[in-house]
């Protein structure tokens, strides 16, 4: 179960990254609506009952509310009540039609631009990563022939320089189900291409489980098989392992990280037949022969297992990517142009059955990307920050009615037929968009849930 301090931590981050984000959003629409001439009533940072409020000179409420989720802008709209004869021309709806379109696509746009600042920052910092180094290898890169040391150079053609670069083509290329080769420099120098069969992969997978079934772990982050714990009463005990012995066999296949143990010994002892393990103690190699025991694991499953446990440490990262203030900008635009036309496909697959909904992700898990986000150093954050902004920008247009999205599908058939929809056409979009919204947002929800029980 999590500890108090790390919710705590979560629900502060998230609600960093929600009211920044929302708060630029709803200010783009607040900027264009002046720049059209329409009044706002108030910017609110927040929702729920003032803090704080004071009023400008053009008349509006600027203020800070209780519930920091987020804000809003509130402008003069004669559907919502009588206005003035003296403010009618700076109410909303009597503006051309072009203009609303302008304050409606306003938010989204802010989103863009918020995102290709963040990541023009993220560079200019620059964002420490993992060289693309292959550690612990099962799954379908096992079937591969993949191995560690192994550096990946490229994916179906395109460059990879680092770990994040490997992670996000190897999503697309498993959500494509076709096979992708992987060009690999192998630790004696020999540049091979060996074929991940995505194809392979059940359906509907999300893209954690995807990745898992990939079975590949960066060098850096897999545990090196050196014995931290020797459980009482267990074969490592009784055979006289100890604390600090490195495994280096068992039997006749290599131990290079610590899920290799797992693996040998799901391997050579399906039946819990005795095992040989070479060690190194000091400098000595030392052979034990074990017997192991079935064993009731923390996720329930049972199996054989020797008794030991990993001697944790933490992984280091060994790459920077890093760009000057020029040449990261067009780096920026490029990287927001990559992750946007994801996002689009993604969403796509979703809407067509060809990609799983558990990849639709709700406020829990913004908590916790946020707050890990925030550990890993600046440079992810305004990783996080911007790929979060994208996101943001792009469900905003949806053509769902509530959204700005839905709004401007109103306004692109009013330009075509020349008036406005009717007030009870536009009401009952209204009550099918907030359907909508709510169906995302507990679907959201749900997945949440399951991810945090499973």
């Amino acid at each position: 179960m999590p500890h108090l301090s790390d919710i705590a931590g979560s629900l502060w981050w998230m609600i960093v990254t929600l009211g920044l984000l929302v708060t630029f959003h709803e200010y783009g629409h607040f900027v264009v609506a002046r720049a059209c001439g329409v009044k706002v009533v108030r910017f609110s940072v927040g929702f729920g009952r003032a803090l704080w409020s004071r009023f400008g000179k053009s008349g509006t409420e600027y203020m800070i509310a209780a519930i920091p989720l987020g804000g809003y802008v509130k402008m003069l709209d004669a559907r919502e009540g009588d206005v003035p004869d003296d403010e009618r021309a700076q109410e909303f709806t009597g503006k051309p039609v072009w203009q609303r379109i302008a304050i409606v696509i306003a938010g989204p746009a802010f989103n863009l631009i918020f995102a290709v600042t963040a990541f023009w920052a993220m560079l200019v910092i620059g964002k420490p990563d993992y060289q693309p180094l292959i550690g612990h290898v099962s799954g379908l890169a096992a079937q591969a022939q993949l191995q560690h040391g192994d550096r990946v150079l490229s994916i179906d053609g395109k460059p990879i320089s680092n770990w994040t670069d490997l992670g996000l083509a190897l999503a697309d290329a498993a959500q494509a189900r076709k096979p992708a080769p992987l060009t690999v420099r192998e630790p004696d120098g020999a540049v091979r291409t060996r074929i991940l069969h995505f194809e392979q992969l059940p359906p509907h997978l999300n893209e954690g489980a995807q990745l898992d079934r990939i079975g590949l772990t960066p060098a850096q982050r897999s545990l090196p098989p050196v014995v931290g714990e020797i459980e009482k009463g267990g074969a490592a005990a009784a055979a006289g392992l100890q604390p600090g012995d490195r495994v280096l066999a068992i039997g006749n296949a290599p131990v290079h990280y610590w899920d290799d143990i797992s693996d040998a010994i799901k391997n050579q002892a399906p039946n819990g037949q005795s095992l040989t393990l070479r060690v190194q103690r000091g400098g000595r190699t030392l052979a034990f022969r074990l017997q192991p025991k079935m064993t009731t694991f923390p996720d329930h499953h049972r199996g054989y297992a020797i008794g030991i446990g990993a001697k944790v440490v933490d992984a280091k990262y060994d790459t920077v990517l890093r760009r000057g203030p020029l040449a990261a900008i067009p780096a920026a635009f490029a990287q927001t142009w990559d992750l946007t036309s994801r996002t689009v496909q993604m969403l796509g697959q979703m809407i067509a059955g060809d990609a799983s909904l558990k990849n639709i992700s709700g406020p829990i898990s913004i908590a916790q990307y946020a707050s890990q986000s925030a550990d890993m150093g600046p440079a992810w954050f305004l990783y996080f920050l911007g790929i979060v902004s994208l996101s943001l920008g792009i469900m905003n247009l949806l053509p769902i009615p509530i959204l700005d999205g839905g709004h401007l599908l109103y306004y692109l058939i009013e330009l075509v037929k020349g008036s406005p929809l009717s007030e009870r056409a536009m009401a009952a979009g209204q009550y099918l968009g907030m359907g909508l919204l709510a169906a995302l947002m507990g679907l959201a929800f749900y997945n949440d849930i399951l991810r945090l029980v499973s």
